[in-house]
Formats: structure tokens, sequence, C-alpha cells
């Protein structure tokens, strides 16, 4: 029934939603940790490219592959259809990686969220002892970051349960306010901005061993970072089987995208001129400390309120995009059946309350870090989560275009070459950039192949499908 389906703008409203959340408000922080002004503005330039040819070759697919709605995971099933074993373990396995990206983007979403309710209720960030058992200590500000994530988290669950049309609209207006904020946020920052907090442009930052950095080694640590800005940037195409109509998907995409970027270019090079870089790596609220030096308490509460709106808008995006991957990952056999159920309203319940149960564990995470570490944690893990399928889709897409499947004419299919190429040699870029800590690789390895314990039971399940034929 059209009355459920999305439209142009609902579906745009996702994409900028689900892009522009917690990086908006934490990363101008973690970009100035990780590189100096030189190094951030290249890491920026490199990551728009990057994810506008990704961009690209979403919207493409889209078009010449409707059948495979549901995000990019599904195409790993596809790139591999020549053998049987394959498709369904890389399919499976890329939609279980893109769905931990997923939870774990909606964690960073709601403690971002906190962080930003700390304005009103600064006892969010109280280090007062609550209680002591051995070495490890739970401090007021923590205890109460957890109740309020949690609040939020299953809070929204309930009204996503209600239906897909009123969180759509939700989100869109949500949306709508932000980008009418972060405009105004722009133009205020304009006046304010002042040269001389960018020097100096380039200079060397410090590992934990103690290490200098230079700038090319910055703009690899950048770029995971610069990424986080751009997840979510499919969120049209996890929702294309939902659409009123097949070509409002690219269109919604491309729009999303270049809408974001602006937003978070000219955000980010502000923020680094309206603070000093050693205020702004302290900072546990950049954007709020950064109006508060120009327009005193007043201008800090209106943002912080512009902020929470946002990032509520936000948390019904990525909930939504969350319990949407295994359910079509199940449409397409790759997750198990449960993943099917639904509700009354056609909502996948079964899929989010596991969603949702996982995304609980990791806002654990609150409980003995800051905001902002917790926050540097979870998109780390989220990112490179992300990284594998947005590289299947690109092999995939250039599969397609020199095979020539799909398509009629021989211009369309050397430019989608070409876009699709340079789509995977991003990825590749930022998965080598992303996984030279060696801990950060391990951890996300780790969550990757937890996967397979429940890998049997598919191949189970399709089993007893080929033999019931």
């Amino acid at each position: 029934m059209n009355q459920n389906k999305l439209g142009f703008w609902v579906l745009t409203a996702l994409v900028v939603g689900n892009m522009v959340g917690s990086g908006i408000f934490m990363l101008p922080r973690s970009l100035s940790e990780a590189a100096s002004p030189a190094g951030v503005m290249l890491a920026w330039l490199l990551t728009g490219a990057g994810v506008l040819m990704t961009a690209l070759v979403f919207g493409n697919l889209a078009i010449s592959k409707p059948n495979l709605s549901g995000g990019p995971q599904i195409y790993a099933k596809e790139l591999f259809s020549k053998y049987k074993k394959v498709s369904l373990l890389s399919g499976f396995m890329s939609s279980w990686g893109y769905w931990i990206g997923n939870f774990a983007g909606n964690v960073a979403i709601i403690t971002t969220f906190t962080s930003y309710l700390s304005t009103f209720f600064p006892i969010l960030t109280s280090k007062a002892a609550l209680f002591t058992i051995g070495s490890f200590t739970l401090k007021v500000g923590n205890s109460l970051t957890f109740l309020v994530c949690t609040v939020l988290l299953w809070g929204t669950h309930v009204f996503i349960l209600q239906g897909i049309e009123g969180a759509g609209k939700l989100n869109f207006i949500a949306t709508s306010a932000k980008v009418i904020g972060f405009l105004l946020f722009i133009i205020i920052g304009l006046f304010a901005f002042q040269k001389s907090n960018l020097l100096p442009f380039v200079a060397p930052r410090m590992d934990e061993a103690g290490r200098s950095l230079g700038l090319l080694t910055q703009v690899n640590n950048a770029a995971v970072s610069t990424l986080w800005a751009f997840l979510g940037v499919e969120s049209a195409i996890i929702f294309a089987s939902r659409a009123k109509k097949q070509s409002d998907v690219k269109r919604a995409t491309i729009l999303g995208l270049l809408l974001a970027l602006a937003i978070y270019v000219g955000i980010s090079i502000l923020v680094m001129g309206m603070l000093p870089q050693e205020q702004l790596i302290r900072s546990e609220k950049p954007l709020v400390d950064a109006i508060s030096a120009i327009l005193g308490p007043i201008g800090g509460y209106l943002l912080a309120a512009l902020g929470l709106i946002s990032l509520f808008g936000s948390t019904i995006g990525w909930i939504l995009l969350s319990a949407e991957i295994p359910y079509q990952a199940a449409k397409q056999g790759l997750f198990l059946p449960q993943f099917l159920n639904e509700n009354g309203k056609g909502m996948p319940v079964y899929s989010l309350i596991v969603s949702n149960g996982l995304a609980q564990i990791l806002v654990f995470s609150t409980i003995s870090s800051s905001i902002s570490a917790a926050f540097d944690f979870v998109i780390y893990i989220a990112t490179l989560a992300y990284l594998v399928p947005y590289l299947i889709s690109s092999l995939f897409q250039l599969k397609l275009a020199l095979t020539g499947e799909t398509y009629g004419r021989k211009m369309g299919r050397v430019i989608d070459s070409v876009i699709a190429l340079f789509a995977t040699i991003y990825s590749v870029w930022v998965i080598i950039a992303g996984t030279s800590d060696l801990k950060t690789f391990m951890l996300g390895l780790t969550l990757l192949a937890s996967g397979i314990i429940f890998y049997p039971q598919l191949r189970r399940n399709h089993q007893m499908k080929t033999f019931e034929k």
C-alpha cells in the first residue's frame, strides 16, 4: 500500500539524517586529535570523493538490480553466484558485519545524545564515586549516562513498532530542523572564524607510544573518522523496497550526500577556527563550546537543544536501519528465518528486539569510559564493519560493468567501470588505514568471526529447503 511507502523527501531525510548524526557533534574533536588542520582537510577531500563514488555505485545498483534491496551486503551473495556455498557464506558474513556496524553506530549516536544532554544536566559528567568494587569505581555520571542511553534506546524501539510511516515523518521533521540549525551555525561561525586557531597548519601528532606522526599518517588516521561521517549514505538503498518510486532512490542518495558533505566540511573547518586546537581536543561537546565562546551560555543551550533534536531523529533512522538489515537479508535467505517475523504494522519486530538487545550490550561501554572515549571506541568498530560491504558493492558494480550485464550502451559501461574502480580503491585504502592498529583490527575481526556460530544453522535451513523442492 502506498500509504506505507516512503517518498523522495522522506528518503532524502533518512540519508541526511543518518549521516548527519553523532559525527557532526563529536568529529571536530576526534579529527583535531588525529590530525593537524592540513591533515583534516585532506582527509575530508579524499573521503568526500571516495564516498561520492560509492554513492554513485549504490545508485546505479539500485536501478540495475532493483530486486536486490536491503543494503550493500546483499550484493556479496550475487558476486559469487556461480558458487553456491561461497555465495551463501559471503552473503551471510557480509550481512553479519554490516549489521554489527549499524547497531554499533546507533550506540555512538545515543552516547552523543547523552553528551549534549549534559549541557542541561551537568551531573551526567559527574566524577563523584557511586561505589567501588576492587579496582573498579562506578561514577555517578557514568551510571546516569548508562540509564539515559538505555531509556532512549528502548523508548525509540517502542515508538518504531507503531509503523514506518510515522517514524519516517518524525525523522523528516528532525532532519529539517537540524539542516536549518546547522546553516545558521555556519553563518554565525563565519563571523567568529580566526585563522590563528588553525596554526600551525601542518604540525605533528603523537601516537600512544609517543612517536611523531607525519602528515600522510595523520590523513590515514583521520580517514576512518571522516568516513564515519558518511556512514548511512546507503540508507535509501536499504529502504528501496519500501520506496514509492525506485527512481527516487538514486536521487535521494546523491542529494543527501551532497547536503551532508556541505554541512560536515563547513562545520568541521569552522569549529577548528572558532576554538584553539588544545581546547578542541579536550572538548566533550565541541559545537556547544564553540558557539558558547561567541554567544555565551544562551548560544550553547540553543545549540545543545538543536543537537538533541537532531540526534533523536538520527536514533530513529539508525534503529530502523539496524532492524531492516537482517530482515532484508533473511528475505534473501542470508539470515535466519526468525528475522522475518513482523508485527501488525509490518515492522520486523524480532529483528528490532535482537538488534537493540545487542546494542544494549555495547551501551555498557559508557560504564567505565568517558562519553568521548566510548564514542571513539564504537565509531572505529562500526566504520571498519561497514567497509567490507562497501568494497563488495564496488566489486559487484565493476563485475556488472565489465561483463555488460544489465547494460545496453558501451559508454555507460565505461563510465560506471571507472566509478566502481575508484570506489574499490577508496574502500581498500580506508581498510588498510583502519586496520593498522592491531588492537582495533583484532577486535573487529573477532566481532566479524562471531557470526560463524550461527552459520551452520543457516546452512541447514538452506539444505532443508533444497531437499523439500
